[in-house]
């Protein structure tokens, strides 16, 4: 841990940087895999997921700098390359040999629900060492994740 002014005992701000680096990585991986999708998408729809995917990148990234900084900002090094994301990552590998809109709509809902369900275990484990402001950093993702998973699901109604 890096020198810090911050009163938050050293060994919690390790245990929440820890944490904070896995949803870190997953984040990361999951704004490749919307990136995977966006490029690689065809169909009937293909210009509205083109979009839904850019967009869900952009709020993911988003996420990614907002973790990264609180990471540093609590004394810590993200961890963020190519390679360690690779190693880090809890989510599924995004299938390379996909086309159709359908088939990447249900794998990015897949992997997104499943970083929501992280990030929501991960409001609960910073609360309980004691670190409010990481644990209301994870409620808002959590939030905007939510609403993420709701419009891709609304691309797999009626199928």
């Amino acid at each position: 841990m890096h020198s810090t002014r911050n009163d938050m005992p050293q060994k919690t701000r390790a245990r929440v940087e820890a944490l904070l680096n896995a949803r870190l990585a997953d984040a990361i991986d999951l704004a490749a895999q919307a990136k995977q999708a966006h490029w690689n998408v065809k169909g009937p729809n293909f210009i509205a997921l083109h979009e839904l995917f850019d967009k869900l990148h952009g709020v993911v990234v988003g996420h990614v700098d907002a973790l990264a900084e609180r990471i540093t900002a609590l004394g810590g090094t993200a961890r963020g390359t190519v390679r360690t994301v690779a190693r880090a990552s809890a989510l599924a590998p995004y299938p390379e040999d996909v086309t159709s809109g359908p088939e990447h709509v249900a794998a990015l809902a897949d992997r997104i629900a499943d970083f929501g369900a992280r990030v929501r275990a991960a409001i609960d484990a910073s609360a309980t060492l004691g670190d409010a402001g990481t644990s209301d950093l994870f409620t808002g993702i959590s939030r905007e994740i939510d609403q993420q998973i709701w419009f891709l699901e609304a691309h797999l109604h009626g199928k």
